[in-house]
């Protein structure tokens, strides 16, 4: 594969990677998304085909989400080009779905699977050489434009007790999960769901492994819910289309946040995710 970088990716791509993964954060809220807010810094060389493309990709997704463009601003700036997003939805009173309701004993789970995203850059950085071109396309597709679980999300108030989506990997959001909640939780590492592209991607290069847990960009919702509900979540699975996998459990604050073989043996992870500061 010809290596590439992000600021190569089409316009298109770039247009609905912004939208989609604030719509991720709606998703993990249960919420459902009503419009959004754009900020657009051009400087001063940006070329008009280029913008048109971005505007083409903005108004593609926004009759697959049925939303709008509410507003925003559009300047100029001597600097690079700087684009912000911000989306706004809406859900029932009480029903929001934060990051500090997690409880002592609960499931974890994750939507879709892992480690794609990152592999994908991989690829377009030219990482990951000798991938078939259908296992190559998906990866770079799941990096490019991310799919919200909005369908999924919609359905999880009163079902999840603490969510967020997957943004900076896995083991670096569940660190925020169990902050905001006072909690520990144990992730039992063979249970990480791969998709086929990912597990040949690492079939090739197994030393990026890690990624799986820590690569970021997945856009999944991590959420946690009583031992009890697997039912109801194996049908919200089957209704929204959407695969939920059962990854670990909650436990208190004192034990950490653990990733363990099927010994029962604790991994250690070189890379736990993005971190902000």
């Amino acid at each position: 594969q010809a290596a590439s970088s992000p600021a190569a990716d089409p316009p298109e791509s770039i247009a609905k990677k912004l939208l989609r993964v604030n719509l991720s954060d709606l998703a993990a809220k249960g919420a459902v998304p009503r419009g959004y807010l754009l900020v657009a810094a051009w400087p001063p060389d940006a070329d008009e085909a280029w913008i048109r493309r971005f505007a083409e990709g903005l108004a593609s997704d926004q009759a697959v989400f049925g939303i709008s463009l509410w507003g925003g601003d559009t300047v100029k700036t001597p600097g690079p080009m700087t684009l912000s997003l911000t989306a706004i939805g809406e859900v029932s009173e009480g029903e929001v779905i934060r990051r500090g309701g997690a409880k002592r004993g609960d499931d974890i789970y994750v939507t879709g699977t892992l480690g794609d995203a990152a592999l994908g850059l991989k690829l377009l950085q030219g990482g990951l050489e000798g991938l078939d071109d259908e296992h190559a396309a998906f990866l770079a597709g799941r990096y490019r434009e991310p799919l919200p679980r909005l369908a999924f999300g919609a359905k999880l108030p009163g079902i999840a007790h603490a969510a967020l989506d997957v943004s900076d990997g896995l083991m670096a959001d569940l660190g925020h999960l169990c902050s905001a909640s006072g909690a520990g939780a144990r992730i039992e590492f063979e249970r990480l769901p791969r998709s086929a592209a990912g597990r040949a991607a690492l079939a090739l290069r197994p030393e990026l492994g890690d990624l799986v847990a820590g690569g970021g960009d997945d856009y999944e919702i991590l959420f946690t819910a009583a031992p009890g509900s697997a039912g109801r979540i194996a049908a919200v699975a089957a209704e929204s289309g959407v695969q939920a996998t059962r990854i670990g459990s909650i436990g208190p604050a004192g034990e950490g946040i653990r990733a363990v073989d099927a010994a029962g043996r604790e991994i250690p992870l070189k890379q736990l995710g993005y971190r902000h500061f």
